[in-house]
């Protein structure tokens, strides 16, 4: 079982705070991320969305764990009825005009009930579609 945690880094032409308000507010996560109800960047609150592929969409269950305004924001990433919990670290650098933006998305192997949707393969393409194409796109339109 790979243990190594997925690491998505991309330069965004955006500052800062721009890009976190993609990654806090709900209205801008619906967007290039997923449909979620509400978003509160505030350590213990709880979100959940569906997700998947076409043939099976799955409640994920998330809890937010940590917030550093503008720098860092860290929440739980977990399947309802599904064994695991991983977690998703997305920080951002300042780079002036633009911000590099590093997503680690941790503790993949804890997903262990033999589910092929979980395997790590799918989660490395996800993220390459949601951060590379999706988020990237959100900032080229919103310029």
């Amino acid at each position: 079982m790979n243990a190594n945690p997925i690491i998505k880094e991309v330069e965004l032409n955006a500052p800062v705070s721009k890009v976190w308000k993609a990654l806090t507010d709900a209205d801008e996560m619906r967007k290039w991320y997923f449909d979620l109800k509400e978003f509160k960047p505030v350590v213990g609150f709880e979100f959940h969305f569906f997700g998947g592929p076409p043939e099976k969409s799955y409640k994920h269950v998330c809890r937010i764990t940590e917030v550093i305004s503008e720098k860092k924001l860290t929440y739980s990433w977990c399947y309802e009825g599904e064994p695991g919990e991983s977690f998703v670290t997305f920080e951002l650098f300042n780079k002036g005009n633009s911000t590099k933006l590093k997503l680690t998305h941790t503790g993949l192997e804890t997903f262990t009930s033999g589910n092929p949707h979980l395997d790590r393969k799918n989660f490395e393409q996800g993220w390459r579609e949601i951060i590379d194409t999706n988020l990237t796109e959100y900032f080229e339109k919103i310029k």
